[in-house]
């Protein structure tokens, strides 16, 4: 199947193996940029076999059947183009951008792996990456301030045993737990080329390179069956105000708020969308203003205060998080950002609205800018809605979107009931000389 789109910018073709190829002009010459979305992450494990998705990030990378340890990064390298990955709760993706006329060594090296993966995998590949990701939990949420926050409001926000319950670093106990038969069963699983869209932006001719991917991907046969994601749905309303506490090693008190909104991609997802921009996303936000520039008690961070986790089949999260600035405590940070919050529900003016537009529109369009980020934009429309073209289009969703929208919708969601709150309070310093003091008295 072939379509051409957007003036001609997109095209899609499928493969007989069920993978979705899309092509798309680059805004610089000579260079290439893949993208590759694979319909699994974090939300596809199941309890006891969490971060799974996120361990083959870093599995993809270690050896083949034919691409030796640490191979891939390697070549890329010396050819001068950039790689990563990364993984969310709904997806896991790789990427490269290299000169053009590597192209089919990168396309050989993402159907390689994808073919042959799990012949390279062995128990010291396995116990090796492991510990990386171990490491990383250290490093990214055990040993950092407010680094658990995430995986704090997760558990509040979706009960036991949902798929966004956990984040993508998974627990210890369970890293701990992986064996080499069920990762490869992972991979056999979710890795086909049945559940993979591939996008290629660069200015090849898009039948050369669906000839290109033909090639390399067309042999490698789609899965012999399709696991089911676990069920998403959220039985019941968050039933707040729901909290957790936490008193440890941190340099001031942090506060996290959050909201169930609804699912990225609704319309009610891009209504408040425009509502976390009004409230906290740039310095002319009312958190900003209000709590960073007027009173001042909020650290100042840079207007960075409010936005939207976007999860495609479940309700997304609206959070609104602040540090408090020295000598502040967190009771006087909380309330003063839920009296803000509030306000919302009294109005939006149309100039807020005319900035929120512009705010959201300026990050897409930079995040489209590089080819490397057209290439994500697209796989991900691909992936989640079926439509490359969005990647496009996606400011035209805020145009028509009222200021009374936005006010009803905020007099809805961000009330207590669908309220859930995270602090980390500063352990409190002990009182200098308080020893010497007890030694001297006899104590």
């Amino acid at each position: 199947m072939t379509t051409i789109g957007a003036a001609g910018r997109v095209g899609q073709y499928t493969l007989d193996n069920g993978l979705r190829l899309v092509t798309a002009p680059a805004s610089t010459g000579q260079v290439a940029s893949v993208n590759l979305w694979y319909g699994v992450g974090s939300r596809h494990e199941v309890p006891g076999r969490t971060g799974f998705a996120h361990l083959f990030e870093h599995l993809m990378f270690q050896g083949s059947g034919n691409v030796a340890k640490g191979e891939h990064f390697e070549e890329i390298e010396r050819l001068g183009g950039d790689i990563n990955a990364s993984t969310s709760s709904d997806r896991t993706n790789y990427f490269e951008t290299v000169p053009d006329h590597a192209l089919d060594r990168v396309l050989w090296l993402e159907a390689d792996r994808l073919a042959t993966l799990r012949e390279g995998m062995t128990q010291e590949v396995l116990d090796n990456q492991r510990d990386v990701v171990k490491n990383e939990r250290r490093q990214r949420y055990d040993n950092q301030p407010y680094g658990t926050a995430l995986e704090r409001i997760l558990r509040l926000a979706y009960p036991e045993g949902h798929p966004y319950h956990h984040p993508t670093i998974g627990s210890m106990a369970d890293l701990d737990a992986a064996d080499l038969d069920y990762v490869k069963s992972f991979h056999k699983a979710h890795y086909g080329p049945d559940n993979c869209v591939l996008t290629v932006v660069s200015n090849l001719d898009p039948e050369d390179v669906l000839a290109r991917v033909e090639k390399f991907f067309g042999p490698i046969p789609a899965r012999d069956t399709v696991p089911e994601a676990p069920d998403p749905a959220l039985g019941a309303p968050l039933g707040g105000p729901v909290r957790d506490s936490v008193t440890e090693t941190v340099p001031a008190a942090g506060v996290f708020i959050g909201f169930r909104v609804a699912p990225y991609g609704e319309h009610g997802f891009d209504v408040m969308h425009l509502a976390s921009a009004v409230l906290g996303q740039g310095q002319g936000s009312r958190l900003y203003r209000s709590l960073v520039v007027d009173r001042p008690i909020a650290a100042d961070d840079g207007g960075a205060a409010a936005d939207i986790l976007p999860f495609r089949y479940t309700d997304s999260l609206m959070l609104v998080n602040m540090l408090a600035r020295e000598g502040v405590g967190g009771d006087v940070l909380e309330e003063a950002m839920r009296e803000e919050i509030g306000k919302l529900a009294a109005g939006v003016t149309e100039e807020e609205m005319d900035r929120a537009r512009a705010v959201l529109e300026r990050d897409h369009l930079q995040s489209i800018s590089s080819p490397s980020g057209l290439a994500d934009s697209i796989s991900s429309c691909t992936q989640l809605f079926d439509d490359p073209e969005l990647a496009y289009t996606w400011p035209r969703r805020w145009d028509d979107i009222t200021a009374e929208e936005v006010r009803a919708a905020a007099e809805r969601l961000l009330v207590d009931d669908n309220l859930l709150v995270v602090r980390f309070d500063p352990e409190e310093p002990q009182a200098a000389g308080a020893d010497a003091v007890a030694e001297a008295s006899g104590a």
